[in-house]
């Protein structure tokens, strides 16, 4: 080759050379632009992200928790999200390094986003050719968790992600980050309830205390907030076990668990026992109860999702006591209802009955209304006492059967249940007189004694309708509002709403107290104090008696018309205790009267409920009532009782203002004279004294 030809040539390559120099600058700097743009994007998408601070962070809440007066859980209640917070502190070692072990090796050292990660996850996927590794750390779950809601999968998401973690990672320490996203994780669902942060994962999973897990259970939780469903290992068992395998040689491979004992784990099975703790409930009938209760108080998302710890008035002793005697009393083709109230607070101290919750959620006890019969009576008699009505010297005739007009009030109303002859109101009480209390609900009116059954504590509407004095209601009464109202009566007349809860404990530490202990004074004490003398008659030698207990009680029976419902309702100066027996669906004759199915349900619970009271008298009224007798065009004619209601005796002689016996012109008598003619001396005998006497013309 010439000279000249080898100088063409290496011009022709230099040429090349200097071509494709161009070309490479051209791609560089293109590629450069691009990377600048793309870094710009980048930075821009960065700096639009919103600060942690102007956000509201999402809250799952947790689940309320009821307790009974003891401090015995009840159970939870029902939501679909489960979730019970907990500490760092009670979390096992073992799930800390399981979930940083699978979910972010690096945790400790990156400041809120680990480019490491990213490198290596972005060359694994792609060489894969797909998309197998993410690398979002805990912190970037976090704040997805808590602060983007519906997250798309988009690369902008991403950024805005990665910005406000490094935010997070700020404003918090490591481990208060850990604690936080162990207790916002999504472990799972199952029975339509998902189960949200580790106390609740561990008890759905092993029913027990997330501090109870040890190496391969820790390991099993861990793996699952990647894809909850997919690695649920109650549906998909086989791959929940790859996916905790994995787990277990992620703690091999990062010095937390040696492989030995990790491949010792992985051939063992899962250990799942499915826990109940979130769905099970003690008491059920009660449980519902205080629900309503809170929910009308707080409303329905705070009461299931507010976190609230709950504990209530409900004595278990007392409970299982009044079980107990419902079940010692059976009562054929019958169910029995109990409600117990302590007197001075209101607070429901037992609720009971012999219902099965499974079959009914229908709670006898506080929803049931049903007639009271003569358990209403006493609201009668207290309206009377609070009018001035002396029951002792105040007399009805009592006949088998009357026929009254109430005037106003209604139609002619017959009434059947009486003890013949003329009887005072405490006598008429004591033996439960229907024609006796139908008078006098005439004569105290309608109106009045139905206000005052709405004082004491009766909520049912009322009509106002004569019959009602002896318990012909049309909508009243359950078994709560007569332990409730029978219950102001035993408290001298100050009256408390009834509560089945004591305090409720929130979340940030505040406590809000539900029982009132000061109440309202409905009644004077002094007409509270004469109800209760008078109704301690019922169990000391009236239509109860064999039913006293061994402290000072006072109390009513009831028994409905057609014996379709038996009551009894008694207290102390401490618990009033309400029983109602007969059929929930229907009226049907029962086997006996509120004398002999009720009372004994509620002697039996009475002598338990009574070991820890003073079992004292009810006290002396601070403001004794005036009182005195009471006359009616249906009452007893006042010209046969004297001004203290002592009957008269017609023959017997006037006295005179020193009480000395003076004749018709008002003279003295002489005191051997017999004049009122009965046989005797008037100064010598008193007619009743010795009735096998004869008088001396009888005698001859």
């Amino acid at each position: 080759m010439s000279v000249r030809a080898r100088q063409r040539r290496r011009s022709s390559k230099g040429s090349a050379g200097k071509k494709l120099l161009a070309g490479l600058t051209v791609v560089l700097v293109t590629l450069g632009l691009a990377l600048g743009g793309v870094a710009l994007w980048v930075a821009n998408k960065a700096a639009g992200a919103p600060s942690i601070d102007t956000l509201r962070p999402a809250d799952d809440g947790a689940n309320s928790e009821i307790f009974d007066a003891s401090g015995n859980s009840l159970g939870f209640v029902q939501s679909d999200v489960l979730r019970e917070p907990t500490t760092l502190k009670r979390v096992p070692d073992s799930l800390k390094q399981a979930t940083i072990s699978i979910e972010d090796e690096n945790f400790y050292e990156h400041a809120g986003v680990d480019y490491v990660a990213i490198a290596r996850a972005a060359f694994e996927n792609l060489e894969a050719g797909e998309v197998r590794q993410g690398a979002s750390t805990i912190t970037q779950q976090l704040v997805r968790n808590l602060y983007i809601e519906d997250p798309e999968d988009t690369l902008e998401r991403k950024i805005i992600e990665a910005e406000m973690a490094r935010e997070y990672e700020d404003g918090y320490s490591k481990d208060e980050i850990l604690e936080t996203y162990l207790n916002t994780a999504a472990y799972g669902t199952n029975n339509s309830r998902s189960a949200i942060g580790v106390e609740a994962a561990s008890q759905v999973f092993f029913d027990k205390n997330v501090k109870q897990l040890d190496v391969k259970e820790s390991a099993l939780l861990a793996g699952l907030p990647q894809a909850p469903t997919d690695y649920n290992p109650f549906l998909n068992p086989d791959i929940a076990t790859e996916r905790r395998n994995r787990v277990l040689n992620a703690m091999a491979g990062q010095g937390y668990i040696d492989q030995a004992k990790a491949n010792k784990l992985k051939k063992q099975g899962l250990g799942l026992e499915r826990g109940l703790r979130y769905e099970q409930r003690d008491e059920q009938f009660f449980f519902d109860f205080v629900q309503q209760e809170l929910i009308d108080t707080y409303g329905p998302k705070t009461v299931r999702q507010g976190g609230l710890q709950v504990y209530t008035t409900l004595e278990p002793q007392l409970q299982a006591a009044a079980q107990q005697a419902i079940v010692d009393h059976p009562v054929t083709s019958a169910a029995s209802a109990l409600v117990s109230t302590r007197t001075e607070t209101g607070e429901i101290l037992a609720m009971a009955s012999s219902s099965s919750y499974d079959s009914s959620q229908f709670n006898l006890a506080a929803q049931g209304e049903r007639q009271p019969g003569s358990s209403f009576k006493p609201f009668v008699l207290t309206t009377a006492v609070d009018e001035g009505i002396d029951p002792d010297k105040t007399r009805y005739p009592a006949p088998s059967s009357i026929t009254l007009t109430p005037d106003e009030y209604g139609p002619p109303w017959t009434v059947t249940g009486g003890a013949g002859g003329v009887i005072n109101l405490r006598q008429a009480t004591a033996r439960s007189i229907n024609t006796v209390y139908a008078q006098l609900g005439i004569d105290v009116g309608p109106e009045d004694f139905t206000a005052m059954a709405t004082k004491l504590g009766i909520t049912s509407p009322l009509d106002g309708f004569p019959a009602e004095a002896i318990g012909g209601t049309t909508k009243c009464c359950s078994v709560l509002e007569m332990s409730n109202a029978y219950a102001s009566i035993a408290n001298g007349g100050v009256h408390h709403d009834p509560t089945a809860i004591r305090r409720v404990e929130l979340p940030d530490g505040e406590v809000d107290k539900d029982v009132d202990p000061t109440g309202e004074q409905v009644i004077r004490d002094g007409v509270a104090y004469t109800v209760a003398d008078i109704m301690k008659g019922t169990l000391d030698y009236g239509t109860a008696a064999g039913n006293d207990i061994s402290c000072p009680a006072a109390g009513k029976t009831g028994t409905t018309e057609e014996q379709a419902d038996a009551w009894f309702v008694g207290y102390t100066p401490e618990i009033a205790t309400a029983v109602w027996t007969g059929n929930p669906n229907e009226r049907v004759p029962l086997p006996g009267y509120g004398s002999s199915l009720s009372a004994p349900i509620w002697q039996a619970y009475m002598e338990v409920a009574i070991e820890d009271t003073a079992c004292a008298d009810f006290p002396e009224a601070r403001n004794p009532v005036s009182l005195s007798p009471f006359y009616s065009d249906l009452t007893a004619k006042s010209s046969e009782y004297d001004e203290d209601g002592s009957p008269i005796d017609p023959n017997a002689p006037e006295l005179d203002e020193d009480g000395n016996p003076i004749d018709e012109n008002g003279d003295p008598i002489d005191p051997g004279a017999d004049a009122d003619g009965d046989g005797f001396p008037d100064d010598a005998y008193a007619p009743g004294v010795d009735p096998e006497v004869k008088p001396p013309d009888e005698e001859q």
